[in-house]
């Protein structure tokens, strides 16, 4: 996302005449400039930052992922409603989930399930904008997504940026998942790559084949002799200091060694790797447990092709459950193994639910009023189950939580205000929250 690698490289008011030499110098690299000093002066500005100890790893599962066939099956209704799958007993006397799911079912107690969550949407693209901030889709005015205010209020922990997203599964077609309003300095450090391959390496990150890192200090030397005659024909000076700082925090995040530690997925025991599963869901669960060690406050993990129009049963045992039921329980026993479970705040969520009737093509389609949420790790109590819905699932009976409310109990996990304001680009206040927090939770 943020690529910044242009040969027209800008400052706030006109064409940097150095912005070709110094973007073209590092060109070699594969650096985007994830604007890392942008973030950290927008934070020394707000003058906020709390150093808050906690982190979060978001699993989005994009497209929405079935309540039915997952979490709140419906044993007793018509075959119509209660799809191919039977039920299985979980840890908690009394809850049955389908029997896709053995490993969370026997893992219940690890983590807290939401059956009370109503969506009030069932539209992809302001599915990813309203759940991951918060805040009702407004088209003039994109809010941010946790991460980015964790990244603008918490700052900086390491050389990492304090915001990764792993993989592309986010619809940003209304801003979901960017820092909107935030501005771009907070936006997620992508990274597209597949931690599962055995050539895994991280664009922007990993210097290309044939680059070493003493090619990359010859480099930087002369992009240092180049700027120095160039400086002194400049005429805002202050400016293009500012740039320098830039380019100095992106070489800086490449060659730190807690960097190329914390991408080394490879050093990890060969058996966890396995309890995670060869996948690239699995191997995406370890990498983000690596980058919270690592000093990265907050990780989404995205997954695709959870909107199952069609096939939908067929979809879900075969390719979509496996690789969470098997990673997601990992990662939380790996969270505790490592003492960090108390301090990192792990959600599953996704755009909606669907629809209680299975559709002509053996699928779900879109339902806005009923669908499930997980969080576990920073207090969450282990083996809640909160919220109910009705005999076909259709509509919440008991419990029910909105994703303001979702939210609210996300930001108070995470040490932000519940009031917590900022200002839009033409300098009005914008409440960032309207929902209140889970209690059963707290």
């Amino acid at each position: 996302m943020l690529n910044f690698l242009t040969s027209n490289f800008r400052d706030c008011e006109r064409i940097s005449r150095r912005g070709f030499l110094q973007v073209g110098s590092l060109a070699g690299l594969g650096v985007s400039l994830p604007m890392a000093l942008a973030a950290k002066q927008a934070v020394a500005k707000t003058g906020v930052s709390s150093g808050s100890d906690m982190n979060c790893i978001l699993i989005w599962t994009q497209g929405g992922t079935s309540h039915h066939d997952t979490f709140d099956p419906k044993p007793d209704a018509p075959v119509s409603v209660r799809g191919e799958f039977g039920v299985i007993d979980t840890a908690i006397p009394g809850v049955q989930f389908t029997e896709i799911l053995p490993n969370m079912a026997r893992e219940l107690k690890r983590y807290g399930l939401l059956r009370g969550w109503n969506p009030l949407n069932g539209s992809h693209g302001t599915a990813d904008q309203w759940v991951m901030s918060g805040r009702r889709f407004n088209p003039a005015l994109t809010y941010p997504t946790y991460g980015s205010v964790v990244s603008m209020y918490h700052g900086f922990k390491s050389v990492l940026p304090p915001f990764i997203q792993l993989g592309s599964s986010v619809d940003h077609r209304f801003g979901g998942g960017t820092a909107g309003v935030l501005g771009i300095a907070h936006n997620p450090f992508e990274m597209l790559s597949d931690p599962n391959t055995d050539n895994f390496t991280v664009r922007d990150i990993t210097p290309p084949q044939g680059v070493s890192m003493t090619r990359v200090d010859r480099r930087r030397e002369m992009l240092n002799t180049v700027d120095a005659l160039q400086k002194k024909a400049d005429v805002q000076p202050e400016r293009f200091a500012a740039l320098d700082e830039h380019f100095k925090t992106a070489l800086n995040m490449i060659t730190a060694p807690e960097t190329k530690r914390a991408f080394e997925i490879q050093a990890e025991d060969p058996k966890l790797r396995d309890r995670y599963g060869r996948t690239k869901f699995g191997q995406s669960c370890l990498l983000a447990r690596r980058l919270v060690q690592s000093g990265v406050r907050f990780v989404t993990v995205t997954d695709g092709g959870w909107d199952t129009h069609a096939n939908n049963f067929k979809s879900l045992k075969d390719s979509r459950i496996p690789p969470v039921d098997q990673a997601l329980p990992t990662l939380l026993a790996d969270l505790e193994e490592q003492g960090m479970l108390d301090k990192t705040l792990v959600c599953w969520l996704t755009d909606f639910g669907r629809t209680p009737k299975i559709n002509s093509a053996s699928g779900r389609d879109h339902w806005s009023t009923t669908g499930f949420a997980i969080m576990a790790g920073a207090g969450i109590p282990g083996g809640s189950v909160l919220g109910a819905t009705d005999a076909d699932g259709g509509l919440v009976a008991k419990n029910e939580y909105q994703s303001a409310d979702i939210a609210a109990t996300l930001y108070s996990k995470l040490g932000l205000p519940l009031d917590l304001h900022v200002q839009s680009p033409d300098g009005r206040p914008v409440r960032l929250l309207e929902g209140r927090v889970i209690k059963e939770w707290m």
